[in-house]
């Protein structure tokens, strides 16, 4: 599995829970404001890092395939 497939699945996790939780906190008595903030502003922060890392790793990659193919030097 590569690793955009990896990243993509697991920040789609992540949407997924954070989806249930926003729906919970906004329909039923959910957990409080500041942690809610807290785990908001956690998750978007995961999945911009993981999203960042993962395009990173890529073009590392392909840099690397470049370089070995002698397309660049």
């Amino acid at each position: 599995m590569s690793v955009m497939k990896i990243s993509s699945s697991i920040s789609g996790i992540i949407v997924l829970l954070y989806s249930i939780l926003l729906l919970v906190q906004i329909w039923g008595d959910g957990i409080s404001a500041d942690i809610f903030i807290k785990i908001t502003i956690s998750a978007i922060f995961i999945i911009i890092v993981l999203m960042g890392l993962a395009v990173m790793y890529r073009e590392y990659i392909e840099d690397k395939n470049m370089r070995d193919d002698d397309y660049l030097m």
